[in-house]
């Protein structure tokens, strides 16, 4: 999505001002988000910078979060994130999207499984927290059950705080699009995204951390701490495939897609 969108690090200069500003006009701000689209590929001594100059302008500051992709997290050592995180910015977001070597492939991640562990681990070791997103239908109907499980393999390997499932939806002048049209990706219904998820859920085994599907693209809301509310999650899907006439799918509208 962001391909056709242009790319530039700000000056600290630039950031200073922005950050002056937001002073004046929200000086209550306990969160802060560095953006846009993989922020932590800057260089780790202006992201230290931002983040004193955060820390200076909020007194109330309690988090800084910021977007990490696989290829950021590797240009980052665990020297440079445990500085980072010492200065306030303590959670990351990745969109691992899928676990499966061939769902990732086809997703243009430029990673593997095993190196989405790899990196991921580096924010472990700097004392970061890390959310996580899986794109359920990322594989669609052929990939389905191999997506499902390398998701859970990958996520059981990280560990994250936070877990979340979104749904890929193909977009017109797309390559996915291009392949719905054509029959070569079929997307998975509102009841085989719960089977796919039943399985994904299934395959966990997390020590600490809280799962959500309420983004707008999911059909199925659904939320609970692992471990303590994993069987009732499961048991919650497995009442929505046994009984799908019953479901509590969101509606097509409300989805906003």
């Amino acid at each position: 999505m962001y391909r056709d969108k242009p790319f530039r690090i700000r000056s600290i200069t630039k950031l200073r001002a922005e950050i002056a500003w937001a002073k004046e006009a929200v000086p209550w701000t306990q969160k802060v988000f560095l953006a846009d689209g993989d922020a932590l590929v800057a260089k780790a001594s202006l992201l230290a910078e931002v983040c004193d100059a955060l820390n200076e302008a909020f007194p109330n500051l309690r988090r800084i979060s910021i977007y990490a992709s696989p290829q950021s997290l590797a240009l980052r050592t665990v020297e440079e994130m445990s500085l980072l995180k010492e200065k306030g910015l303590t959670l990351c977001y990745l969109g691992i999207e899928s676990g499966d070597d061939e769902t990732l492939s086809k997703l243009q991640k430029g990673v593997d499984g095993d190196e989405m562990i790899r990196v991921a681990l580096k924010a472990h070791k700097a004392g970061m927290k890390l959310s996580t997103m899986i794109l359920l239908n990322a594989g669609g109907r052929k990939l389905s059950q191999q997506h499902a499980l390398g998701s859970a393999r990958v996520v059981n390997a990280i560990q994250p705080r936070f877990i979340s499932t979104l749904v890929l939806t193909p977009v017109p002048d797309t390559p996915m699009w291009d392949e719905v049209q054509t029959g070569e990706f079929e997307e998975l219904s509102p009841v085989e995204l719960a089977a796919e998820l039943r399985e994904f859920l299934g395959a966990l085994d997390l020590k600490g951390s809280i799962f959500r599907s309420n983004h707008a693209s999911n059909w199925l809301t659904l939320s609970g701490s692992l471990p303590k509310d994993h069987s009732a999650m499961l048991r919650a899907l497995d009442e929505v495939l046994a009984h799908p006439e019953n479901a509590p799918f969101r509606p097509a509208w409300l989805r906003g897609l």
